[in-house]
């Protein structure tokens, strides 16, 4: 199996793109930190790393995403250990149908909640309405 993704730290880059590694495996707090460096060391290049973080959109990247496929690698490599890794994945399987069915359940919530909502509105209109109709 071949590897599809570029390694961090790749020698074949050049230091803004291995800086540019470094911060983003530290993730967000790291890119902040180098802005607020840039500031303080010579304003232009904090201006410059806040302009590069909102153009490549970095700065509205959610790291729930990042750590969400993590987790599943994370769950996907094997131990070595035949009856955790059957214990985990059957573990996986059912928390993630856990989640599933919590959030289906969340949606009905919603649904009869706006329902409920939407038949208090109405009832409340009905009889303005049958009011105006008879004066």
């Amino acid at each position: 199996m071949s590897q599809t993704y570029a390694p961090a730290f790749a020698t074949g880059r050049n230091w803004l793109g291995r800086a540019e590694d470094f911060l983003d495996a530290r993730g967000k707090a790291a890119w902040i930190a180098a802005m607020v460096v840039g500031f303080i060391a010579f304003w232009p290049v904090g201006l410059a790393l806040l302009a590069y973080m909102i153009w490549s959109k970095r700065m509205f990247k959610s790291s729930s995403c990042a750590k969400r496929s993590t987790v599943r690698n994370f769950g996907s490599r094997s131990t070595g250990n035949a009856a955790f890794d059957a214990y985990k994945a059957d573990t996986l399987a059912r928390l993630e149908e856990e989640q599933s069915n919590f959030e289906a359940f969340l949606a009905r919530l919603r649904e009869a909640k706006d329902k409920a909502e939407f038949d208090q509105f109405m009832a409340e209109r009905t009889p303005k309405d049958q009011d105006a109709q008879t004066s």
